[in-house]
């Protein structure tokens, strides 16, 4: 009877019918059991649901102010600030085959007989050391005869003088020497191709375009570029060859241009060029004074 009465308040609380007083002790006693599982499922239910409202409940996000955007610097409007920005260049790579080599080295010769200095280097590097040594010990008025008799005996006169009478300048001369051009002479100066350019009014295949001459990287000199090669090269192919040429080099991404059947200008921008006195590597490995 004690059980019973306790039990029913429970049954009370949460909606459980209660049996009548006289009800038998066994009775009260399963009755009481059903009240006290009832009662602890009705808990657990609450929690559950409880719990699962957490959980449905959005979170809250923090999140974190954006950085203050830094503002964009002005973009380089000189060639001392976009060479400063630019990344470095990368030395090209040059694979020479045996004709390459007979011819580098034919030239190489001829360069430090006129000169008159020897250097026991071999293939290209003996090349650009025996124009070193000119443009270290010469005036440049002596290096452009130095060079010029270098090639004077790397090209017999009798040869260029029949290339002369038979081909005079003509749109078939200029075409001609710009494609011998560039199928005998990348190993000097590097892969090269014929470009187009406007003669006259009418459009002919007249200029070599180089995209990185060798001699220029090699160096990466001014001076070495206009007293060793722009001008003696100019000047030998307009006296023995009978075709003007204009040699029209890009100090800043080392490119160049051969246009045949052009007259170099009197104020040509290359003899205005200054020296690259932070990269050039005739000045800082050699001492050259390569100052124009």
């Amino acid at each position: 009877m004690e059980v019973a009465a306790t039990c029913m308040p429970l049954a009370h609380a949460h909606g459980v019918g209660v049996l009548p007083a006289w009800s038998s002790p066994s009775t009260a006693a399963a009755t009481a059991r059903s009240v006290t599982r009832q009662s602890y499922t009705y808990t657990r239910r609450k929690r559950l649901a409880t719990a699962r409202g957490v959980m449905a409940r959005p979170q809250e996000v923090v999140v974190a102010p954006a950085p203050p955007a830094r503002p964009t610097p002005p973009p380089p409007t000189t060639t001392k600030e976009r060479t400063a920005l630019a990344p470095p260049p990368t030395t090209t790579t040059y694979h020479d085959s045996w004709f390459d080599k007979l011819a580098i080295g034919y030239l190489s010769r001829n360069l430090q007989e006129a000169s008159g200095m020897k250097n026991g280097k071999d293939g290209y590097e003996g090349l650009i050391e025996a124009a070193l040594a000119i443009s270290a010990l010469f005036r440049v008025d002596q290096q452009l005869e130095t060079v010029a008799k270098a090639l004077e005996q790397a090209f017999p006169s009798y040869i260029l003088t029949m290339i002369k009478i038979m081909m005079p300048p003509s749109r078939f001369s200029r075409e001609y020497f710009a494609a011998f051009t560039t199928i005998f002479f990348p190993w000097l100066v590097g892969p090269c191709e014929v470009r187009e350019s406007e003669v006259d009014g009418r459009k002919e295949k007249n200029v070599v375009y180089i995209p990185k001459c060798r001699f220029l990287e090699s160096t990466n000199c001014v001076g070495m570029c206009t007293n060793l090669c722009k001008i003696p090269c100019q000047k030998f192919i307009q006296d023995s060859l009978g075709t003007a040429v204009y040699m029209s080099p890009n100090f800043e991404d080392m490119s160049c241009e051969m246009i045949f059947g052009q007259q170099p200008p009197e104020d040509d921008p290359a003899l205005k060029q200054p020296c690259f006195r932070t990269k050039c590597i005739a000045k800082q490995n050699h001492q050259v004074n390569c100052s124009i």
